[in-house]
């Protein structure tokens, strides 16, 4: 590779995780370089770069922009195409977990949903399918949740992601202003 030390840790360690995620490691490396490069860059440029063959950053590339993760830009007076990735690090994430949601979540939901609407012949077959109702159940929650969540403007889901553990505290304290509203009410059936 033909990269600053610092930026060649980052580069291979995308890499390594991008084959822990499902994709090719070259896709991986692309990205990152692409996401930490002060400017787009060209396939051509890529390649050197990273030390890969054109023919590999080209597929890369086609893998990157069918995620919606790299975007198209131009020069004047150059032809070629360049490529970058979005500065806004939530709208990375964002159209990660959609794509996601779109490749793994969704097909999913629907091989449930064919699955529960077919009358069990067996009790496994009952057995099965309750569990995998039960799963359905869950993904459909999630799926709600991430809906609504996804929602949210930028600023709003920042500060719902550093409340972390703070959220089980003011449920708690909601539980117990609940209760203590029902314990205060008179109970009519102690009435004389």
């Amino acid at each position: 590779m033909n990269l600053p030390p610092l930026v060649q840790s980052f580069v291979l360690h995308f890499g390594e995780m991008g084959s822990r995620w499902g994709i090719n490691r070259t896709v991986g490396q692309i990205y990152a370089l692409l996401f930490v490069s002060p400017g787009p860059l060209c396939a051509e440029e890529i390649a050197e770069s990273l030390g890969i063959s054109r023919s590999n950053v080209s597929m890369s590339l086609r893998e990157l922009q069918a995620w919606n993760l790299v975007l198209l830009k131009h020069k004047p007076d150059d032809r070629r195409d360049f490529f970058t990735t979005p500065d806004d690090v939530w709208l990375i994430l964002r159209t990660l977990a959609e794509e996601r949601k779109k490749r793994e979540v969704d097909p999913t939901l629907s091989v449930l949903r064919e699955i529960l609407m077919q009358r069990p012949a067996s009790e496994a077959e009952r057995h099965a399918q309750q569990r995998m109702g039960e799963m359905h159940t869950l993904i459909e929650q999630l799926t709600h949740w991430y809906e609504d969540v996804k929602q949210l403007e930028t600023e709003r889901l920042a500060t719902l992601l550093s409340l972390g553990a703070k959220v089980t505290k003011l449920l708690e304290a909601k539980d117990r202003v609940i209760s203590l509203g029902r314990s205060r009410r008179p109970n009519p059936a102690n009435k004389s």
